[in-house]
């Protein structure tokens, strides 16, 4: 049975702004006392204003620092409100929320396959980071090579990029078209983050391939 962490509501002062390319951030807070499982988003809000979002944490469970990853969008009111932000400026953080989490009794023993469009690498990277000797795969669909974010912290052979934009990654075209060549072993767990239609795609696409619902976990962010 999953155990959910507490909710808090808590101020948290900006260290960094971590920017990864030229729309893209890594938001760094102190982690403090903190908890949360890999996996788990929490809400932003600026004090003073009357807007918040919800964004996955970027960063490990034993990490110093409370990370998420934002894209600037540029008809998106919030995530440029963010990007003005300076270091020690305050931000408002509820949460943590969700049960998007790893079995950590099955984290070395079954295979994981973790696949995301985009930003949706945020709960990856925070679950790669909290277990070491986690047995996974990343699929990470994005349009241009440069989105491939941190793409250096994980195991070459564990993570396979593929670029619809540009010829850049391991494979060219769009995810769910490679995942239809892929096969898996039974005990495979599948975690999704990212926009719906690649989710619902690949929903599919893993079910066709004899796979329960069970087994697949699903964090939509758009």
């Amino acid at each position: 049975m999953l155990q959910v962490t507490d909710i808090e509501q808590s101020y948290f002062r900006i260290t960094a702004l971590r920017w990864l390319t030229d729309e893209t951030f890594s938001l760094k807070m102190p982690r403090g006392k903190f908890t949360f499982r890999a996996g788990q988003h929490i809400t932003l809000a600026i004090p003073g204003d009357t807007q918040s979002r919800e964004y996955s944490i970027y960063s490990g469970e034993h990490d110093e620092t409370l990370d998420v990853l934002v894209k600037v969008v540029k008809e998106g009111y919030f995530s440029r409100r963010l990007a003005r932000l300076q270091p020690g400026d305050l931000v408002e953080v509820d949460g943590p929320f969700g049960e998007f989490v790893i079995d950590a009794g099955k984290a070395e023993t079954n295979n994981h396959i973790l696949i995301a469009t985009g930003t949706g690498i945020a709960p990856f990277r925070s679950m790669v980071r909290t277990y070491p000797n986690l047995n996974y795969k990343i699929i990470h669909g994005v349009r241009y090579g440069h989105e491939a974010y941190d793409k250096q912290e994980y195991h070459p052979e564990r993570y396979i990029l593929c670029t619809s934009g540009d010829k850049s990654g391991h494979v060219h075209g769009r995810l769910t078209k490679h995942l239809k060549t892929l096969n898996f072993e039974p005990n495979t767990e599948f975690y999704l983050c990212g926009n719906s239609n690649m989710i619902f795609d690949a929903i599919d696409i893993l079910k066709d391939k004899g796979f329960s619902r069970e087994q697949i976990h699903c964090e939509v962010y758009f």
